[in-house]
């Protein structure tokens, strides 16, 4: 997983004497000895932190008959940094568990919000007819929520809307319009104030994949 990659690249950085490691090699490769004499440590010591700095992807070796040099992997280090800068820009209005997952836990997640969808279609389907009118206002909550939401999605955001803008927008649906404005109210989709009607963030909206 990329979250696993980054945590063990910035792990490895995470030390003062890789970080001194990683400034010489930045003027050119160096071999064990050579970081040991200039760090003033021992040479295992040396062989301990190129182990972490290698699994990290942070260095690289050549050898050169019975000597291996030690470089830095200047592309790979850039590649790390703008990694972590890109899933901070992902991030923004993303859940957590899409961020970081595998491609195939992504697959699962994009098979079972399919699945979500014909779901909710198929209640759409079921609840309004051809021309858009509501049979009947859904008894059961997660029917109800998800005809509700269908039907605010066609308002504006950051729209202020007089009651009766509301009402009439309702009743192109259905002619309960009191109480399905409401329950636009009741769950979160909308919020009401001095008869001014607007709607809320969608984060906010009582969903219907949340219901057991």
């Amino acid at each position: 997983m990329q979250l696993d990659k980054l945590v063990t690249f910035y792990k490895a950085l995470g030390d003062p004497t890789r970080v001194r490691i990683l400034a010489m090699l930045a003027n050119g490769p160096l071999h064990g000895q050579a970081l040991a004499g200039k760090l003033g440590v021992t040479p295992p010591t040396i062989t301990h932190h190129m182990a972490k700095l290698r699994d990290a992807g942070i260095v690289y070796e050549r050898r050169d008959k019975n000597t291996i040099y030690f470089y830095l992997h200047e592309a790979n280090m850039k590649r790390q940094t703008q990694a972590i800068l890109n899933v901070l820009e992902r991030a923004k209005g993303t859940m957590e568990e899409d961020l970081f997952a595998d491609e195939e836990t992504k697959t699962i997640q994009e098979q079972r919000r399919s699945q979500m969808a014909a779901d909710q279609m198929h209640v759409i389907k079921s609840f309004l007819t051809p021309d858009g009118k509501l049979k009947q206002i859904p008894a059961q909550r997660k029917k109800k929520l998800i005809v509700f939401e269908y039907m605010v999605r066609g308002l504006e955001f950051g729209r202020k809307y007089k009651e009766q803008e509301i009402n009439d927008y309702i009743r192109q649906f259905h002619d309960d319009y009191a109480t399905i404005r409401r329950e636009f109210v009741m769950n979160h989709y909308m919020y009401r104030e001095e008869g001014i009607y607007e709607l809320n963030p969608e984060e906010m909206w009582a969903k219907a994949e949340e219901l057991r």
